[in-house]
């Protein structure tokens, strides 16, 4: 009997060659659209976001180009509770969240994941560009980053398990994005051309700070910019319109360039300094999840990345009190902001991941 899996179709042609290539091996696929929102629940005209209606309607086209059951499945309550609603507590609390982490997390590999698996469904395959292999002598599941660095989306998929890597493909993850293209036009897919999501989905234009003051119908308060020494420079517009490392937006004059590097959401601070202020070389990190090793029990060398768009630096990772670990990096980084992922690498492995709360 063929093994069955349920394809995520976003819309997108990453997606869609997925499908493809699924059925190609063999495969009893299923396609299915989650459906996270309407546009008119976050204020955006039709057509300006995945998942709108007319990506939608591509997964359905391609669907049945490809002969086989599509379906939509509305996730839009379990959206709004786990990834919309902590963007906005996030942001009210001087943290600058990654909703697309959380989306994979909670959305992509635990709902659809657990959805897939009360259809009997074997496995759930997503467009993403990152390789999953068993090492056959430890039995573990290892993340791997994806040979096409541009493309590698491994930092965004360190939150899957050991039982969600055993029953998750990615059958892009050794492709190019030119690879994947070209298959898609030679296939006649119309959705080959289709331009890549760059910005939060909900938040397709890029101004958070709208869309929190529209979720929420609040207008945050006023106060102070502040100095390292807690001396007033002027006022800011709310905290929720600030994030670690900005400096264009702040309606200061200085006669050498600021930035953010402190929010404090108790007194209502946004604390300013020098490009110099920004670098420090720790952080701790909870909520941790280990892929290639079982746990940490003592120091281990590595390199971490702390944003998606950070080049990963050396350091070595302790573990501390809590389940926590403590990253202590070579040489300073930059701009390591409460909220994001720290992730570790060893080689193209992904060790393991956590959120950063301190720094």
């Amino acid at each position: 009997m063929n093994k069955k899996a349920l394809i995520a179709m976003s819309g997108g042609v990453d997606s869609s060659v997925a499908a493809y290539l699924m059925v190609k091996q063999g495969y009893e696929c299923m396609g299915a659209t989650m459906k996270l929102y309407t546009n008119s629940d976050i204020d955006i005209p039709k057509g300006h976001t995945c998942c709108s209606l007319d990506d939608v309607e591509d997964a359905r086209y391609i669907a049945q180009s490809l002969d086989i059951p599509y379906y939509v499945l509305n996730f839009s309550d379990r959206f709004k509770e786990d990834v919309m609603d902590k963007f906005v507590s996030c942001y009210e609390n001087g943290i600058t969240p990654n909703p697309c982490i959380d989306c994979n997390r909670y959305l992509k590999f635990e709902y659809l994941f657990n959805r897939a698996k009360e259809l009997g469904l074997d496995y759930v395959v997503t467009g993403h560009y990152a390789i999953i292999e068993k090492n056959e002598e430890t039995g573990r599941y290892l993340l791997k980053k994806s040979p096409y660095l541009a493309k590698d989306q491994s930092y965004v998929l360190y939150s899957l398990t050991q039982e969600q890597l055993a029953h998750t493909i990615f059958p892009l993850g050794s492709m190019s994005k030119d690879e994947v293209r070209k298959l898609a036009e030679e296939n006649g897919f119309i959705n080959a051309r289709k331009h890549d999501s760059q910005d939060i989905c909900f938040v397709p234009d890029g101004d958070y700070v709208k869309f929190i003051e529209n979720y929420t119908k609040k207008l945050y308060p006023h106060g102070n910019f502040i100095d390292k020494n807690g001396n007033v420079l002027g006022e800011h517009k709310g905290i929720i319109c600030y994030t670690i490392g900005q400096r264009k937006g702040l309606g200061l004059s200085f006669s050498e360039p600021m930035y953010v590097m402190n929010i404090n959401p108790v007194d209502n601070t946004v604390m300013l300094g020098t490009n110099d202020d920004l670098f420090t070389k720790e952080l701790i990190a909870d909520d941790i999840n280990w892929i290639s090793i079982e746990k940490l029990t003592e120091p281990m060398h590595i390199k971490a990345k702390v944003r998606y768009r950070h080049t990963e630096a050396p350091a070595t990772v302790y573990p501390i009190e809590g389940g926590k670990i403590k990253v202590i990096f070579d040489e300073p980084q930059r701009a390591i902001t409460k909220g994001q992922a720290v992730v570790l690498y060893d080689g193209d492995l992904v060790v393991g991941g956590g959120t950063i709360i301190e720094t």
